[in-house]
């Protein structure tokens, strides 16, 4: 295969130049203002009178904070799948069907050609923070190893598809990354994803992969079957991979999954780079070490707020942008787009580690918050929790999600229940000392959860139930979720959701 890493480096030197001249708060104005002109001739154009828009606050006055049932509702529904001029020029072609992580309600987020040209930008990005760490890269010489859902699209109407956004992103493919994408086509369609790993495990041997992403969990599954047909490589991926370059992760928090990739990386020179993709917009890259922050995509067509979090749920709460961000706050982040979403709310929180320029650390879900008692446990408190408590323990986690166990009778107080995935199986002092670590931690973190744990004034101690290795993936299987681009649910509100869980540790 042609080695194009050359031009690759050339683009990044231009590319890292111009991102350094940008003033942050100047280019999100600039695309703000594109994406107002653009839409302008829309249904929501002319109802929210973008033609008279001229500044970021008057943008803010006439456009309000809404979430995907409002759209549906109210823009695309009557006339799904055929939406045109609607809320973006034209007709939409694709809509990437995504869920929340403990909602079954199918949602189709439009996709556009000018949303393509974002997600590609955001891919040559990526590319370019590699080359810009490593000078002998050669990550154009092989192929890109994609672990995703299935690639099957259905045709909602003559040239309009729904499905996976990996399957979107796979058909629209630039035709400079598409001879270098694995796996094949007849591959990717695979629904089974068990079949599927077992084929994809034999197949990618014999290429030359140089960079591997997915979601973490899932890439670690696909790992052990590795490993387990090729006892040999003894853990080690550059023994399967001696040019692997570069593992790129994102989805869910990797603070749990750290240390397992550390090793599976040891005595190779690959890096891991984390990314933040959404269904809505690929916002943010890491273009420095792990936890030092994911850096923004500021000038790819999107637009952001951010909304303290308390004040989400407000008559009128507080929109900054990044004019007016500042760090340590978690914020809802809310999303203006080249598909045409307008002050979306799309339910993740962030906190700025840096404003100039800007990057962000993802805290959590907004919805997906622990409060069942009114100690309000938000999901970056609680995997730092967790991740503390492994390290003393000397455990480590594969997975997890915690919910609210309620009183069933007099003077009983409620408590939360761990369920945690351990690598290996730990003893039950093990588990109390887990569970001691974490409730401290998480008292050290959380004012409101110390007062209700004070004195068991509210909230009983933390209940650690260890599952065997595997645990989560045969649950989600249960559920018709597994692999591909599905999330095990960290946090779970959904009593019905996680008395399932419950039920199926027994």
């Amino acid at each position: 295969m042609f080695n194009a890493t050359p031009l690759l480096k050339l683009y990044a030197r231009y590319r890292l130049q111009k991102l350094k001249s940008y003033s942050p708060a100047a280019i999100q104005e600039e695309q703000l203002q594109n994406l107002i002109k653009t839409a302008a001739s829309t249904r929501f154009g002319k109802e929210h009178g973008f033609s008279k828009i001229k500044t970021v606050a008057e943008y803010q006055q006439a456009v309000p904070l809404r979430r995907y049932e409002d759209f549906w509702n109210n823009y695309w529904k009557a006339v799904f799948p055929n939406i045109t001029d609607c809320t973006w020029p034209g007709t939409i072609p694709y809509f990437p069907v995504t869920s929340g992580t403990t909602s079954g309600a199918t949602k189709y987020i439009p996709y556009t050609s000018a949303m393509e040209r974002s997600n590609t930008k955001a891919g040559l990005d990526l590319l370019s923070y590699h080359v810009s760490c490593k000078a002998d890269s050669k990550i154009f010489g092989g192929r890109s190893f994609i672990l995703g859902g299935s690639t099957e699209l259905v045709e909602e109407a003559p040239g309009i598809f729904s499905g996976d956004l990996s399957g979107i992103s796979v058909k629209t493919l630039p035709w400079w990354a598409r001879a270098r994408y694995f796996p094949p086509a007849e591959l990717a369609l695979l629904k089974n994803w068990e079949e599927k790993i077992h084929i994809l495990a034999r197949e990618c041997l014999s290429k030359d992969i140089r960079m591997i992403s997915g979601v973490p969990s899932w890439l670690l599954i696909f790992f052990d079957h590795l490993f387990e047909q090729y006892p040999e490589a003894e853990r080690r991926l550059h023994k399967l991979f001696p040019n692997l370059e570069m593992i790129v992760h994102g989805g869910v928090n990797f603070a749990p999954y750290y240390e397992q990739f550390s090793d599976l990386l040891e005595g190779s020179s690959a890096e891991l780079r984390e990314v933040y993709p959404a269904s809505e917009g690929f916002i943010a890259i890491a273009d420095r070490g792990f936890r030092e922050g994911l850096r923004l995509n500021l000038d790819h067509s999107i637009f952001y707020e951010f909304v303290p979090l308390e004040e989400l749920d407000n008559p009128n709460p507080t929109r900054h942008w990044i004019g007016t961000i500042e760090k340590d706050i978690n914020y809802a982040i809310v999303l203006t787009t080249c598909a045409g979403v307008w002050s979306y709310v799309i339910g993740d929180t962030v906190t700025f580690v840096d404003t100039t320029p800007p990057r962000v650390l993802i805290t959590g879900r907004t919805s997906y918050y622990l409060s069942a008692f009114g100690e309000h446990l938000i999901a970056d408190e609680i995997e730092d929790a967790i991740s503390t408590a492994a390290t003393h323990c000397a455990y480590r986690v594969i997975d997890y999600s915690v919910g609210a166990a309620f009183p069933s009778k007099e003077k009983e107080l409620g408590k939360h229940i761990y369920v945690i995935e351990f690598e290996s199986s730990p003893k039950n002092p093990v588990l109390e000392e887990f569970a001691q670590i974490l409730d401290t931690r998480l008292c050290e973190r959380n004012e409101d959860y110390a007062a209700h744990r004070a004195e068991g004034f509210g909230l009983d101690g933390p209940e650690i139930r260890a599952v065997e290795h595997g645990f989560f993936a045969r649950w989600m299987k249960k559920r018709g979720k597994l692999g591909g681009q599905n999330k095990v649910p960290r946090i779970i509100t959904d009593q019905e959701l996680f008395d399932d869980l419950l039920n199926f540790t027994r």
